[in-house]
């Protein structure tokens, strides 16, 4: 989670990351709709990969690839793996 606001309720990594656009936005003077765009993620994936396990158990992982924008070119992205991952936390650091 990231920081608290003054309610004590965690916002999530990618509102987090919302927050500092708008900010930047204000000091900038960019469009608000210009910044509805920017601030988007441009393509979300999420896939379920099966895997037969050494032990003979099957498990479903699940993963997420995110590309946030491609305003300024081709597009980077983050994409994980891990048990304890989530779409804000990959839509996060895709920004």
């Amino acid at each position: 989670m990231g920081k608290v606001k003054s309610t004590d309720i965690p916002i999530s990594l990618f509102d987090n990351v919302l927050e500092l656009l708008d900010k930047a936005a204000k000091v900038l003077k960019v469009k608000p709709g210009l910044m509805e765009y920017v601030k988007a993620p441009r393509r979300s994936t999420i896939v379920k990969l099966p895997v037969d396990m050494d032990n003979g158990q099957f498990k479903v992982f699940t993963g997420y690839r995110v590309q946030h924008s491609i305003v300024r070119g081709p597009a980077k992205g983050g994409i994980r793996y891990h048990p304890k991952v989530t779409l804000d936390e990959i839509q996060a650091l895709a920004s």
